[in-house]
């Protein structure tokens, strides 16, 4: 969570609420299908539900754990996840060959076909070190290399509270390679490295750092690779502009909102979310179809706002 400072905040006046089923919560990333209303989403119980539209809702989809029960994970509370369930968090979907990339908690980078079930394990270390906490992902559409963060190389997500109080700084930026099918650390030392974001021509990733309140911007190609610089608060792509979840400081309280910004890190717009979530976090802000999508791990629904 970040927080942000912007001269113009948007105010909408409704939102839509896609309701998740009865027995889900706690949705925290989305990843869209093109062309149609369909997306997918995790779930604190470690499912992928995918949603097909207001008559069929939501489907279970998939799931990273190998050995989850339905009976013992279906409906169990985001406050206390647990590794026989799986924890799906970032996600993304590769348009083209219709493959959807997982970053579970406890399992660690992996991929799913267009028919779901159990997520096919891709990397569970990179360099030698395990992932801690898979968190983010982004798929570069035209290549199909995918970006993907690791929050810590210490905490797993059992341990947040004392990553936060620490001031943990050992996240990483990760790359796999498609046609290698290898993984590559970029970048270390990040202060909780939560979302990510690549440009449309792979020159640059916006990694969100929630325990720094810091968007740093990494570059990929050039002279110096991998230098970087910081630039602004949390992101989410959108043509050569960038959506990010964060929190905006009122009479000293963290209050939602999105946030839309240039590479540079030049705030566009701030969208105030505060109506529908109080001082909940919001995890994720997607615009799809103009429309912007709203995920927050606090909630039991995905907000909608016609942008």
């Amino acid at each position: 969570m970040a927080t942000v400072f912007s001269s113009r905040l948007t105010s909408f006046h409704f939102l839509n609420k896609i309701q998740l089923p009865t027995n889900a919560k706690g949705p925290e990333a989305l990843a869209f299908e093109l062309g149609t209303s369909r997306f997918f989403t995790g779930v604190a119980d470690g499912r992928i539900l995918k949603y097909q539209g207001t008559t069929i809702r939501f489907a279970d989809f998939g799931f990273a754990a190998p050995n989850r029960s339905k009976s013992v994970c279906d409906g169990t509370d985001t406050s206390n996840p647990n590794p026989v369930c799986g924890r799906p968090l970032g996600m993304a979907l590769h348009h083209r060959t219709q493959r959807l990339y997982v970053c579970d908690a406890f399992f660690g980078f992996g991929v799913l076909g267009p028919e779901g079930g159990l997520v096919t394990q891709l990397s569970t270390t990179a360099e030698g070190e395990p992932y801690r906490l898979c968190n983010a992902v982004h798929v570069h559409q035209p290549t199909g290399n995918v970006y993907f963060t690791d929050v810590s190389a210490v905490y797993d997500i059992r341990e947040f509270e004392t990553e936060a109080s620490v001031q943990d700084s050992t996240g990483r930026l990760l790359k796999y390679d498609v046609r290698s099918k290898q993984v590559t650390v970029l970048f270390r030392n990040l202060s909780g490295a939560a979302g990510v974001a690549v440009d449309e021509q792979e020159k640059f990733a916006l990694v969100s750092e929630f325990l720094a309140n810091k968007t740093r911007k990494i570059w990929l190609q050039g002279q110096r690779p991998y230098r970087s610089k910081i630039v602004n608060s949390l992101p989410r792509t959108r043509l050569d502009n960038f959506w990010l979840a964060a929190a905006r400081v009122d009479q000293s309280n963290l209050l939602p909102v999105g946030v839309r910004i240039k590479g540079n890190g030049t705030v566009l717009e701030t969208v105030n979310l505060e109506r529908w979530y109080g001082n909940k976090k919001v995890s994720e802000v997607e615009e799809y179809d103009s429309k912007l999508y709203i995920v927050s791990v606090s909630v039991d629904f995905i907000g909608v706002i016609k942008y």
